[in-house]
């Protein structure tokens, strides 16, 4: 399974010549295993960039698992190109909201005077399908989804395809009430995270930020730390990058992530760049 990252950027776009090396489009990963219907996390900016990568002629068929409708993991979806051509199908997976399907949702954001078209104006085909704490088979990946703790309705998944295993938890607000060591860790979480190859999990702050932002919906890197501990986690990925973390800051993080999973069991954390690829074997 290749697991590659096309945007890996939380809360908004933020382009510029200090984030170069890891980049500024919003959340996208895709899952690609030879001779199987690719899968791809989000929908965010970084959408655009896979999608300059596929076929453009018809031929696409592939499946989004969606976290939530925040604007930064949706507003790629009208410029994935692969999916504007008659004869493409794109299924979409995710919760809506309150009273509110998934379809309903999309349409509510993608529509004039707000955007130029509609979903329903696009020339391939858009499926929609409600997912809230379920398991599906995509192909012959096994999907499972499950709530995490943000603002609003948002799932985080574990996809087992082709004997390797990937966690994808990119937005995570961990419990207000304490320090890291002393905070509880959602069950839904770990049984997503249990044992993983790739473990892809929020860590937008530092935890002097955080505690300015306790209630945004997102954690630190030393609780993504301790949930890779706890789940058992063989390597993680720190993501979903603060748009005001210029390269350095995440070098720091990376290093201090890295000290914080000494002996502990992860084998390898790395920090999430556009464009880098990780390939897992059986």
């Amino acid at each position: 399974m290749l697991v590659t990252f096309w945007g890996v950027r939380g809360s908004t776009p933020c382009p510029c010549d200090g984030n170069q090396r890891y980049g500024g489009n919003t959340a996208c990963v895709s899952l690609e295993v030879a001779g199987e219907d690719p899968i791809v996390f989000d929908l965010g900016t970084g959408l655009r960039f896979w999608g300059d990568t596929l076929p453009q002629d018809g031929s696409l068929h592939a499946s989004a698992l969606l976290t939530h409708i925040h604007w930064d993991h949706v507003q790629g979806l009208p410029f994935f190109v692969p999916a504007l051509k008659p004869g493409s199908r794109f299924d979409i997976y995710g919760p809506g909201d309150v009273g509110m399907t998934l379809e309903a949702a999309f349409d509510t954001f993608m529509r004039p005077p707000f955007f130029p078209v509609r979903v329903s104006d696009l020339p391939g085909e858009i499926v929609f399908h409600d997912l809230t704490d379920g398991d599906l088979a995509l192909g012959t990946a096994k999907v499972r989804a499950r709530s995490v703790p943000h603002t609003g309705a948002t799932n985080g998944y574990r996809v087992e395809w082709n004997g390797t295993s990937v966690a994808y938890i990119s937005d995570h607000q961990s419990p207000s009430d304490g320090d890291v060591e002393g905070t509880s860790i959602a069950a839904s979480v770990l049984e997503l995270c249990d044992g993983v190859d790739l473990l892809i999990h929020d860590t937008q702050y530092w935890s002097g930020e955080w505690h300015n932002k306790r209630d945004w919906g997102h954690c630190t890197v030393d609780y993504a730390v301790r949930v890779a501990r706890e789940s058992g986690a063989h390597r993680l990925v720190l993501f979903h990058h603060d748009p005001s973390h210029d390269d350095g800051e995440i070098d720091r993080m990376l290093e201090h992530a890295r000290a914080g999973v000494s002996g502990c069991g992860v084998d390898e954390v790395i920090a999430a760049a556009e464009g880098l690829s990780i390939s897992l074997e059986r």
